[in-house]
């Protein structure tokens, strides 16, 4: 079993930052990405950033430039720095765990689930 714990969502204003951390316990056999993905009650769940093991990073267009993800691997955490936060991006974010159990076998792992709300 494996257990994803978020923190650092909240409220923010338009304009400001948020960072949010996923740490990933339990029985992990090995990492293969963490990413954030995010998604509102009317639409689907969509990716926000991922990152591998091996450091490649790949953004969804709404948020380059403004969203930055990296990973403690040796902690198994993953960060999310969000800047330039826009009303839009009022969403529950979700961290996302690919664990490779087997060579040709992976595992999705997600949070709970963290609210970020941006509202002057």
């Amino acid at each position: 079993q494996v257990q994803l714990v978020e923190s650092g969502g909240g409220l923010v204003q338009p304009g400001g930052s948020l960072r949010l951390s996923c740490a990933a316990s339990g029985s992990i056999f090995s990492i293969y990405a963490m990413g954030w993905y995010r998604q509102t009650p009317e639409e689907q769940r969509e990716l926000v950033a991922v990152i591998t093991s091996g450091g490649r990073s790949n953004y969804a267009e709404s948020v380059t430039g403004r969203f930055t993800i990296s990973s403690d691997n040796a902690k198994n955490t993953v960060f999310l720095q969000m800047n330039s936060l826009k009303p839009a991006d009022t969403v529950v974010y979700y961290c996302n765990v690919v664990d490779r159990v087997a060579a040709t076998m992976i595992v999705d792992y997600w949070g709970q689930g963290t609210q970020v709300t941006v509202s002057s």
